[in-house]
């Protein structure tokens, strides 16, 4: 290790492009990190990450869950939302909501995305380059969700285009201006949506969220567009970054990538294995309401805290091997979608959309090469995937 002072941020480019060295050592040599980049201490050890995400009255969410440098103030980018809030108001939130994602919903929707997964290829050209991202990880989830909602298709290319500079907006590469404008776009396009549904109901997500009551009482302006903007970023960047990461861990994995081309049936442990592997979300930050002493370091209330799904996953006392990807692990543990009261709502979607892509590709295109070279990866400290990833 070196003989320099262990640091930590989750902006800085080489960690973006491979956190899991700095992992190790935070996991060997301070599991309880006060990183000064990203204001906050960091935990990495995947039963610190775990026990935090279990323990909500402790680790709340409702000062914000990114972390960010000291001076920075990313409030102003997010109206109250659900993934932003504690019990009691939270549990409320999440039982509107949730009702669009149980598991017959999610089930009824296989016909609807095996078909996308074929017409998005069925575009793609039968030999050289083409771009992953935007020719099908991107488009796939943007347009399941965009259904849900029931906002047209047609606006696709825009909402990525603003969910990416949104999710992209590391305050550190002085991009924060245009994450405000961003969000700003959003918030008007679906103002003027929500306005849309109250006169003409439809039977969509969106007409559901306007005549939901809690309490008696409608969800207000805020928290609509709070919802809105939740569903359609969280609804399709963990999918795009999940299918993205995958395209690259299975390209390096050759013998893997043919094991489940001859076996299908083993996708869905796969999937699993991958969002373990290289999550697309690294991490996301709490807010202590009490003080914490853990091991030897005594946090404050008040403090930030961020909990480091990536490094969780890739800890060796929780997964043996764990920087080793074994599509026959089985790794039910894995923290990516987080845990206990604000586990993601959409991850047996993200579960669903990732199966049917990875099969049908295995099957259209088993032979893909990537071109890590040209890649480009976000940005972002808490997201991990790339804004463009070319394939042949």
């Amino acid at each position: 290790m070196s003989d320099q002072p262990l640091t930590y941020s989750p902006f800085d480019a080489e960690v973006i492009a491979d956190p899991y060295p700095v992992y190790r050592e935070l996991r060997a040599n301070s599991p309880a990190h006060w990183s000064r980049e990203a204001n906050s201490w960091v935990l990495s050890r995947y039963d610190d990450v775990s026990a935090a995400l279990a323990d909500p009255a402790t680790y709340s969410s409702a000062s914000g869950i990114f972390p960010t440098p000291p001076g920075v103030d990313m409030t102003e980018l997010f109206l109250p939302m659900l993934i932003m809030s504690d019990p009691p108001r939270h549990t409320q939130l999440r039982q509107i909501v949730s009702r669009a994602f149980t598991p017959r919903r999610i089930a009824a929707l296989e016909p609807h995305i095996e078909t996308l997964v074929k017409d998005l290829l069925d575009q793609t050209p039968e030999a050289g380059n083409w771009e992953f991202v935007s020719g099908f990880a991107g488009p796939l989830p943007a347009i399941v969700i965009a259904d849900m909602l029931g906002v047209p298709r047609d606006d696709r290319d825009q909402f990525r285009a603003w969910s990416t500079t949104l999710i992209q907006s590391n305050p550190v590469r002085g991009e924060f201006g245009a994450g405000l404008d961003a969000a700003a776009a959003l918030y008007e396009y679906f103002t003027a949506f929500l306005a849309e549904r109250r006169a003409h109901p439809q039977d969509d997500l969106m007409t559901a969220l306007v005549q939901a009551e809690v309490d008696g009482e409608y969800l207000s302006e805020e928290e609509l567009l709070g919802f809105c903007l939740l569903l359609l970023v969280a609804g399709h960047e963990t999918t795009t970054n999940l299918l993205s990461n995958s395209a690259v861990v299975l390209a390096q994995h050759p013998d893997v990538r043919q094991q489940l081309a001859d076996d299908p049936e083993l996708v869905p442990a796969a999937v699993e294995e991958l969002l373990r592997f290289d999550s697309p979300v690294q991490g996301l930050a709490r807010t202590l309401t009490a003080p914490v002493e853990l091991h030897g370091e005594s946090m404050q209330t008040g403090d930030t805290v961020l909990l480091l799904f990536g490094s969780a996953n890739r800890d060796d006392h929780a997964f043996p091997h764990a920087d080793r990807f074994d599509v026959n692990r089985h790794p039910e543990r894995q923290v990516a979608f987080g845990r206990g009261i604000h586990f993601c709502l959409g991850a047996s979607l993200a579960r669903l959309e990732a199966r049917i892509a990875l099969q049908t590709l295995l099957t259209r295109r088993p032979d893909w090469d990537v071109d890590l070279d040209a890649a480009v990866r976000l940005h972002s400290g808490p997201i991990r995937g790339y804004i463009s990833l070319p394939m042949q």
